[in-house]
């Protein structure tokens, strides 16, 4: 009776734990390392404006905090091309959380505007590269097939510590006081700096292994030719993203007490992650686009609920958690949408500036946002910023209905567009 040999390669192996994709160990490092940087930026959207309001700041300029923040954000995305092609993703997602972390521990020296908009202009900077290196990361480490999932991920560990940090850090800002707050975000931020160094990018994908679904822009195509078919998104981020940043600058300095403000932005910021995530699923299944119009109908009515009169009742501060979470829903799903509708007409070779103008519409307009509310607050009250804000982003909807439906799932073939259409 022969007795059967075995061979090393007849062992049964389990297969190494993969690296890439929606389950890889780097994707999984991008998040973490996003859960630190955010819980730096989030909390802070809502605790430095407050901080400038206790040295003395007008509501007028209590605004300026975020703005100028978006402002040095926007400004340093304008290099990113260059930035990426000569330091590289990883690098700038580690630069970035540094820069943006580090400067936060200034914040305590002194609540002065002056110091307080020089202090947010350096994180501003950090935040501008983490923004563009994280979002393009999520395209560069998983398949096309999992865009969707994975910018829903994203979206996910980006939206968590406003969940839990954003009220939180409000909470903390008035209990405990502000330096603490600075100090736990502080280092928060400087917790991702390693992780990101960890980070395997792998090389760009050569043309023979590009996904049917991209759609390449024309060769020979001047910048402003391949930034067209990303300009109907764009607009519609950038118009939502404005009322994000006057209800994050203004809710708690506006709401009837402290726990309805917390209460109001604990829901948009739950919203937001859960409409980001609902996104990622359905865009993987039924295409990309098709959200854009709901999403930002959802929007409209929920900016347009901040406006409704406001008091100490239960019956207010109720109105003012459901707008909330109305307009975080909308919110969180339009971010989604938008993304993975630039990642696809952006093409393979675009991700870093489909990732760039679509942090470039999200950041603008939340600074313009937090700096326009300051200053119609004046002459039209609370009620009317929220309400301008809700009339801004009705107009991008005729938008939202052409560029619907043109987005079909990731894995499947996607007709080139003619040259110089969108």
């Amino acid at each position: 009776m022969a007795f059967p040999t075995f061979r090393r390669s007849d062992r049964t192996i389990p297969p190494p734990a993969p690296t890439q994709g929606i389950g890889g160990r780097d994707f999984r490092l991008l998040l973490v390392a996003t859960l630190g940087t955010f819980s730096n930026y989030a909390p802070l959207l809502s605790v430095v404006p407050a901080w400038s309001a206790q040295g003395g700041t007008a509501l007028g300029g209590v605004g300026a905090a975020t703005g100028v923040t978006m402002a040095a954000t926007v400004g340093v995305q304008l290099f990113m091309a260059g930035l990426l092609r000569r330091f590289g993703l990883r690098t700038l997602l580690a630069a970035g959380a540094a820069l943006l972390g580090l400067p936060t521990f200034a914040y305590a020296l002194s609540s002065d505007l002056g110091w307080v908009l020089a202090v947010s202009a350096v994180r501003g900077v950090g935040f501008g590269m983490v923004a563009v290196a994280g979002s393009a990361l999520v395209a560069e480490l998983v398949p096309a097939g999992q865009r969707g999932r994975a910018v829903g991920r994203y979206g996910v560990a980006v939206g968590l510590p406003q969940v839990v940090c954003l009220p939180l850090g409000v909470w903390s800002a008035a209990h405990v006081g502000f330096p603490p707050v600075f100090a736990v975000t502080g280092l928060l931020s400087l917790l991702a700096v390693p992780l990101a160094v960890a980070l395997r990018v792998p090389s760009a994908t050569p043309p023979s292994a590009r996904p049917v679904d991209a759609v390449d822009a024309p060769a020979g195509l001047r910048p402003a030719g391949r930034l067209r078919p990303l300009a109907a998104p764009w607009a519609m981020l950038i118009t939502s993203a404005c009322a994000l940043g006057g209800v994050t600058s203004f809710l708690p300095l506006t709401a009837s007490g402290a726990p309805v403000a917390s209460a109001a932005l604990f829901a948009l910021s739950a919203a937001v992650i859960a409409g980001r995530w609902a996104a990622g699923v359905w865009s993987d299944r039924f295409g990309a686009g098709r959200l854009l119009l709901p999403s930002l109908l959802a929007c409209v009515l929920g900016v347009a609920g901040f406006a409704l009169p406001s008091g100490s009742s239960g019956y207010a501060a109720a109105l003012v958690v459901v707008a909330a979470a109305v307009y975080g829903t909308g919110f969180g799903a339009l971010q989604n949408d938008t993304l993975v509708v630039m990642f696809h007409r952006a093409g393979p070779r675009g991700n870093g500036m489909a990732g760039t103008a679509w942090n470039m519409a999200y950041d603008a307009g939340t600074g313009v946002g937090a700096v326009a509310v300051g200053l119609l607050i004046r002459p039209l009250g609370v009620s009317g910023g929220y309400l301008t804000c809700a009339a801004l982003i009705a107009l991008t909807l005729p938008l939202a209905r052409r560029h619907a439906d043109r987005e079909p799932p990731s894995g499947r073939p996607t007709p080139r567009a003619p040259a110089g259409r969108a």
